[in-house]
């Protein structure tokens, strides 16, 4: 259900742009591109089902610089993909490892991983007159992360994520410096999940343990753009 309300939000705001620019000049007086460069810090919402050994997952939150472009197809519907990359510390939270000889309640280290996650939002910009300084907007679209990088860390053998489609909703503004320059901040979620594989056969013999793992970040940016 989730996927299919973010699906017809980020049609339904692709479909009224392209009705509006059916009656606009292409000539019209806007600028069609926007570039940011953002300061970001990606805060997952972290939850898993981990199955054999039981608890929760912990992932770190990650501070990171991310470049944006945005088009619009007219003054307030636009398309912005944001790219950028992070590492993430990983770890399971109270997970029972008493039947290898361990403790019932153990954070096991899982290492590192890093995320690639190109995110497409179409968006409503409100406020695109030519006087007003503050431009808020809005958006949804869809993501696609990348797992990269892993690196297992010292207790389990190997470890194993699957790239994933998710979704995204976005709120932000530009305040308007000159014409041309502007701040930027911007607050995303997306809502990610993926399925990941412990290879922990160093520790028992064939020792395979199975998570889903939800992501769910928040996205909080601040930085600078320039529009042409």
């Amino acid at each position: 259900m989730k996927r299919i309300v973010f699906a017809l939000l980020a049609m339904s705001f692709l479909n009224v742009g392209l009705a509006q620019e059916k009656t606009e000049n292409k000539s019209a007086d806007f600028s069609r591109w926007k570039v940011r460069v953002r300061g970001i810090g990606v805060v997952p919402n972290e939850s898993a089902s981990i199955g054999t050994i039981g608890g929760d997952v912990s992932i770190s939150t990650a501070l990171v610089p991310e470049l944006d472009f945005t088009y619009f197809f007219t003054k307030n519907i636009a398309a912005e993909l944001i790219l950028g990359t992070t590492k993430h510390d990983v770890s399971t939270v109270g997970s029972d490892i008493s039947a290898i000889g361990g403790p019932t309640s153990y954070n096991v280290d899982l290492g590192s991983v890093r995320l690639l996650p190109p995110t497409l939002t179409v968006q409503y910009h409100f406020n695109q007159s030519c006087d007003n300084v503050l431009k808020p907007y809005i958006g949804a679209g869809v993501n696609y992360t990348v797992f990269y990088d892993v690196k297992p860390g010292d207790v389990v053998k190997g470890v194993s994520y699957d790239n994933a489609l998710g979704y995204a909703a976005q709120a932000g503004f530009d305040l308007m410096v000159t014409d041309k320059f502007f701040i930027n901040a911007d607050v995303k979620r997306l809502f990610l999940k993926t399925d990941v594989t412990v290879d922990a056969s160093n520790l028992a013999p064939g020792l395979s343990i199975p998570a889903e793992v939800d992501i769910n970040p928040w996205i909080i940016g601040m930085g600078v753009g320039m529009k042409f």
